[in-house]
């Protein structure tokens, strides 16, 4: 039996579709794949490690504190002006701001028809002095004579009344010199105490009135921080605690509490507490502050600043395990100094890196340097 031999035109297919499914196959060959045909296996080289300093957490005692925000405020507040009626003010010896002693002259009234007043006053005393001396010397001699037919009875009355009148003269004049005195005063306005001038209202020329404010002092130049502090913490505050304030953009004062209040804001529950302030500095009445009681003291467990990582508002630092470093999520608290309190997230004697925590990442591999 004879076998046939395909012909031409069978084998010709047969061989076009073999080709067209190897170049098919290879179309969806991943490109890693032809890559790996295409090039060798090249392995990345590593990360180098960095050298980094180990350091743990220190415990320390630091002041137990009770945060607070208020404003600065004059210590005593005082308003100066005349009881001179009538007399413009012909000088003003002081400016806002300026610290004035006891008795010192802050501005200066008319006083020229006052002091002519006085003078006529002391005049007419004298005069009423010398009266009064000769009907003394009058009722005396007459007193000496009663008795006699020298003098009548009468004459001896009216002496003697005589001499009254004059001493009852030379009494209301003596008070008049005295009023006159006071009114002349008053045309000097002086300081009543030690303090800083914070606001003038006397102008040269003007003609102020009976009582009418002219100068506003702060007694001793002293302020006192107005802090408001919550109801439920007042019973942690007594007078006399220690607190230290920082007004905006200032720098840190001390200072210590004279008052804390007996009632509490029943729309805000908030308490006044009054703290003084003897060494003010550049602190000015009217500025925000916020401050800081000092509670007592407490153990706290630290770490130098430039071992904590703050990023997107959260603080971390990056423990030691062995060759590599771990990230860890801290919680910090108050800063002192070049130290920062670690409240949680880290135990005494863990192991972290001290600085250049910023180019370090979750796993990276470091050398540690040796102390």
């Amino acid at each position: 039996m004879k076998i046939k031999k395909p012909s031409f035109p069978v084998v010709a297919s047969t061989t076009l579709l073999a080709a067209l499914a190897a170049a098919l196959l290879l179309a969806l060959q991943p490109a890693d794949a032809a890559d790996a045909v295409a090039a060798p296996d090249k392995s990345a080289s590593p990360k180098p490690a960095l050298t980094v300093a180990a350091v743990q957490p220190r415990s320390e005692t630091w002041p137990r504190t009770l945060s607070a925000n208020g404003s600065l405020a004059a210590w005593r507040e005082v308003q100066v002006g005349t009881e001179a009626t009538g007399q413009r003010i012909e000088s003003v010896a002081v400016d806002i701001g300026q610290r004035v002693k006891k008795g010192q002259l802050l501005a200066q009234l008319a006083s020229a028809s006052l002091g002519a007043e006085l003078a006529a006053t002391k005049a007419s005393l004298l005069e009423a002095q010398a009266s009064a001396q000769d009907a003394a010397a009058t009722a005396a001699r007459m007193k000496s004579l009663a008795g006699t037919e020298a003098v009548s009875a009468q004459q001896v009355e009216q002496a003697q009344a005589a001499d009254a009148a004059a001493k009852a003269r030379v009494a209301s004049l003596q008070a008049r010199v005295k009023a006159d005195e006071l009114r002349l005063s008053h045309t000097r306005v002086v300081a009543p105490f030690d303090g800083v001038v914070v606001t003038k209202e006397a102008v040269e020329g003007a003609l102020p009135q009976p009582g009418q404010n002219l100068f506003t002092l702060i007694r001793d130049g002293r302020l006192e921080w107005r802090a408001d502090v919550p109801g439920a913490d007042l019973a942690t505050l007594s007078p006399g605690q220690k607190a230290r304030i920082t007004p905006a953009g200032g720098t840190a004062v001390d200072g210590k509490v004279r008052l804390v209040a007996p009632t509490v804001d029943p729309a805000t529950r908030m308490g006044r507490v009054l703290v003084d302030l003897p060494a003010a500095g550049a602190a000015r009445a009217g500025m925000f502050a916020r401050g800081e009681f000092v509670l007592g003291e407490a153990p706290v467990l630290t770490l130098p600043q430039s071992a904590v990582l703050l990023r997107d508002g959260f603080a971390y630092v990056f423990r030691i395990e062995g060759s590599k470093v771990r990230q860890a999520k801290v919680e910090a608290g108050r800063r002192q100094g070049d130290r920062v309190e670690i409240r949680t997230g880290l135990k005494a004697g863990e192991a972290v890196v001290q600085q250049g925590v910023g180019f370090l990442a979750d796993g990276d591999t470091v050398k540690v340097a040796a102390k």
